[in-house]
């Protein structure tokens, strides 16, 4: 029988050490670059961010519905100001979401959105969006979200997309885990600025 060859084994073990470590990494970039991916290409109803809206808006009007959902463990009450709304495409328009903690505690919870039809979503632009950042919520306190936006008149040429009438715009907020530390610190800084 042969003896085990050290170096060999070393190699080995380098290798499949190598691998999973490529693996975990693989698993933490999947989320961004997947994220990366839909803003771009607008799949999956994923919306896009801009700096302005077109200097005109054409005389094609589509409506533009709100929806609103939480998940069911954070606490809050959410839902659209108003329901629909018809705009130009190329107008830029702005809605707002109401957000309030009914819980006794300090919340803070971040939108994910979509829209659909999901052809919609490469040509629905955001221009400010409570949907960028975390809100935080104290106890009872109630909020007014705004989201500003518009819809690229480049819809209007795209043949799969042309003939869209209606858009639903829709937002779930889900809690967001803070460590426990920074959690009481923010709730001390917040009571301290209350006062």
């Amino acid at each position: 029988m042969a003896a085990p060859h050290p170096a060999r084994n070393l190699r080995v073990a380098l290798m499949a050490a190598a691998t999973a470590a490529a693996m975990v990494g693989a698993s933490y970039a999947a989320v961004p670059l997947y994220r990366l991916f839909c803003q771009v290409t607008g799949f999956g109803g994923t919306t896009q961010r801009a700096e302005a809206a077109p200097a005109a808006a054409t005389d094609h009007r589509v409506s533009v519905r709100f929806d609103a959902n939480t998940s069911g463990n954070l606490g809050w009450s959410f839902h659209a100001v108003q329901t629909a709304v018809t705009v130009k495409v190329g107008e830029q328009s702005m809605a707002y979401y109401k957000a309030t903690n009914l819980s006794d505690q300090p919340v803070t919870g971040t939108a994910v959105f979509n829209v659909t039809p999901v052809q919609a979503g490469v040509y629905f632009n955001k221009l400010q969006c409570f949907c960028f950042t975390e809100q935080t919520l104290k106890p009872g306190e109630s909020i007014e979200m705004p989201v500003s936006f518009f819809v690229d008149p480049d819809m209007l040429e795209d043949p799969d997309a042309a003939g869209i009438k209606e858009i639903t715009l829709s937002y779930t907020f889900y809690p967001v885990d803070k460590p426990k530390a920074v959690s009481e610190a923010q709730a001390a800084a917040s009571g301290s600025v209350a006062n």
